[in-house]
């Protein structure tokens, strides 16, 4: 079998997911390449992993150099001519798509669609191109019920399934909370909230901000942690509640599983997902999670935490401070996570379902 994963993101979930993705094909012994932009984590661990990656410039929204983009994938996939395209996130499944056009097996992964991100006029031409696309889209893979369901609102056809995201249950474990808590640096015994990922809108950072005082009011000695950085980090940092005392804002950090194990509650007041790893992980390090009612959010946290109706400020602060003031609920639902993410959300169990997909795909004599 041989199969080129193309993909924009080169950092965060996306990233993740690919790189799972093509470790695990790999080691089934398949040729596998990941067409992205040659600079960045995911390129820098594919190759150290000896995996083939193709240089694919390419930005991340759509634009007058779309053309280009889409030209040089089609030159890229003609010279490793595989048997399978797996394309991720909507750069690729926009410019993949243009360049193969049913030419060879298409697999597209949304892993969160444009039209839900997008406003106005653009996100009417968004859901219109998606469904238009569907003729050239031969496995529409969906991370979660509510992104098939988003999709098949917005009059997408292609035959899909719905495959969960999944994370190393064998990395993110639960660990020692006093000893995290030594290592980064952060307060013996103070309640502590962590929010982990990118700084960006979607991600929604600004309203845990704006809940925080009510949350102080409930919990005086709690602290709130943001491990990740983004293009909304210096406008955040101007928020009125960002220089409190008890805000601390640790950057990009290399090892996030260092702060679910250091944290009594993960929160994520996200304004859209596909479906995040964060939850995932955290339930993995048997950490309790709060977040707000967005896609796949309900699916995978169920009785594990708090999943809220987006953008209630009043129900996320009452929702974090329960579990800062409540040690035992948090460790219950931290259990229960745990629990969830080793049955439901490990990454041999997303791989495999992926492979067995793409298999049905291909003729025998590729997979023989």
């Amino acid at each position: 079998m041989k199969i080129v994963h193309v993909s924009q993101p080169v950092t965060a979930g996306v990233a993740v997911v690919v790189l799972e993705l093509a470790l695990a094909q790999r080691d089934w012994g398949w040729d596998v390449t990941v067409a992205c932009p040659p600079s960045g984590w995911l390129a820098d661990r594919l190759r150290e992993a000896r995996i083939d990656v193709r240089a694919w410039a390419a930005r991340r929204s759509p634009g007058l150099r779309s053309a280009g983009e889409t030209l040089r994938l089609r030159r890229l996939l003609s010279d490793v001519d595989p048997d399978v395209v797996h394309l991720h996130s909507s750069k690729a499944g926009l410019a993949g798509r243009l360049a193969v056009r049913r030419g060879l097996p298409t697999v597209f992964q949304p892993h969160l669609w444009s039209f839900a991100t997008a406003r106005g006029p653009l996100r009417h031409a968004s859901a219109r191109w998606e469904r238009f696309a569907s003729r050239w889209t031969d496995l529409l893979v969906c991370v979660s019920d509510d992104e098939l369901a988003a999709g098949r609102a917005a009059g997408v056809t292609a035959e899909a399934h719905v495959v969960c995201n999944g994370v190393d249950t064998s990395r993110f474990t639960p660990g020692d909370r006093a000893a995290a808590r030594r290592r980064l640096g952060l307060p013996a015994g103070a309640p502590l909230a962590v929010c982990v990922g990118r700084l960006a809108e979607l991600k929604g950072q600004d309203q845990l901000l704006s809940a925080w005082p009510d949350v102080l009011r409930r919990v005086p000695d709690a602290r709130l942690a943001f491990a990740g950085d983004g293009p909304m980090g210096p406008v955040w940092r101007r928020h009125p509640v960002a220089g409190h005392a008890s805000v601390v804002w640790a950057g990009h950090t290399a090892d996030p599983a260092a702060w679910y194990t250091a944290a009594d509650v993960v929160v994520l007041p996200s304004r859209a997902e596909g479906m995040a790893l964060v939850p995932l992980e955290a339930m993995a390090c048997a950490r309790p999670v709060v977040a707000f009612d967005v896609g796949g959010m309900r699916q995978s946290i169920a009785d594990a935490g708090a999943v809220l109706p987006p953008g209630d400020l009043t129900r996320l602060a009452a929702a974090v401070a329960t579990r800062l003031a409540d040690p035992a609920l948090a460790a219950r639902e931290g259990e229960r996570g745990r629990r969830r993410a080793e049955l439901s959300f490990d990454r041999g169990r997303m791989t495999d379902q992926i492979a067995a997909l793409v298999d049905k795909l291909t003729p025998a004599e590729a997979t023989s």
